[in-house]
């Protein structure tokens, strides 16, 4: 068997080295090839047959949607990931459209990157493995009904996870999967944060609803159990007309999974060490993920690759002094900020003095 062709292609050299670096972290055997152009990947894809293609949206001459489309043309089976520094949801659209399977914006998330370039290639899932090997030899009963309730409740995509954030089984995709490994794991610290208020207030079993309404589509997450949640997505589930009977179909299929977890051996409650560890943690966030022994790895790795650490925080430093960075704060500016805009001093100012 062929091992996998990447062709990463941008006209800074910076990133094509801290892609192949990251790559290269993976542990499966990809032949790697890189373009600073799209003429020069053009080039490649006539001499090679790749299995995914890497490419910056914006390339001198040509858009990586043009060029995805011309090595299309070439050989129909091969899968794309565009990277963009513009955050825009009408580019991303139209990246869509054309058939990219997932885009990032600069700084690219490299966990998430690992895992589209896994599922892209078929390859073991290392970044986002299944829960357990019990589950995956018991897999069909867990499938067949997550299918069922997304028929049910006309929903783009179902997931069973745990309370790790790992993907026990789905049904369906993602309007945009790109970010599905950041999304999932800040969808379960949410969940974890219910499951300790359901302890607080002393609740027999846990029972906490979750909805986000509006953007790529609605999500509605539920517990399953203390370690299982059930998550929904899809367009327009969480309106006055839907939510009610897309919840019902949810707890329906709730008993039904939890039943199959059990006769799986797998376990449905948390040990009391569990529940002490959790009631005395601080709050959780989305930048704490289940994930983060995994991701401190990853760039353990990366150090010993050819690219320096240094070099990519310098190169990303440089990107974001470059094209600006929103404020943490949306409703304050900063000083400099201020200046630019005309709204500083004008001439020279003093420091100020305390008063005598």
């Amino acid at each position: 068997m062929t091992s996998p062709r990447i062709l990463l292609v941008d006209d800074q050299r910076d990133i094509l080295r801290l892609l192949h670096a990251t790559l290269d972290t993976l542990g499966h055997k990809l032949e790697i090839y890189e373009a600073p152009s799209g003429e020069e990947a053009l080039l490649e894809a006539s001499r090679h047959r790749f299995d995914l293609l890497v490419s910056d949206y914006k390339l001198p001459g040509i858009t990586g949607v043009e060029l995805m489309k011309k090595v299309r043309a070439k050989n129909p089976d091969v899968k794309s990931i565009l990277i963009t520094a513009m955050n825009d949801k009408k580019m991303r659209d139209e990246m869509i459209a054309a058939g990219a399977m997932a885009m990032f914006d600069k700084p690219i998330p490299l966990a998430d990157f690992l895992d589209v370039v896994e599922r892209a290639l078929g390859l073991k899932r290392t970044i986002l493995p299944p829960e357990d090997e019990k589950v995956e030899a018991n897999r069909e009963t867990i499938a067949d009904l997550l299918t069922h309730l997304r028929k049910q409740a006309g929903a783009q995509a179902v997931y069973l996870l745990s309370d790790r954030g790992r993907v026990l089984e789905r049904a369906g995709d993602l309007y945009d999967s790109s970010m599905e490994v950041s999304l999932l794991s800040a969808i379960m610290s949410i969940f974890a944060s219910g499951q300790k208020v359901s302890r607080f207030i002393h609740q027999e079993g846990p029972n906490h609803y979750h909805v986000f309404g509006g953007g790529d589509h609605d999500l509605i997450l539920i517990p399953v159990d203390a370690l299982y949640g059930l998550l929904v997505a899809g367009e327009k589930l969480a309106g006055r007309a839907r939510i009610l009977d897309v919840v019902d179909a949810m707890l329906s299929a709730r008993g039904a999974m939890e039943k199959s977890l059990r006769l799986m051996g797998m376990p449905t409650v948390l040990s009391e060490a569990d529940v002490a560890e959790m009631l005395q943690s601080g709050p959780l966030s989305a930048s704490t993920n289940v994930l983060t022994q995994d991701i401190e790895n990853l760039f353990t790795q990366v150090k010993k690759q050819k690219i320096k650490a240094r070099d990519a925080d310098a190169f990303w430093d440089d990107a974001v002094e470059k094209h600006g960075n929103p404020p943490l704060q949306p409703d304050m500016i900063s000083y400099e900020q201020a200046k630019q805009l005309g709204l500083g001093p004008r001439g020279k100012t003093n420091p100020l003095t305390p008063k005598k």
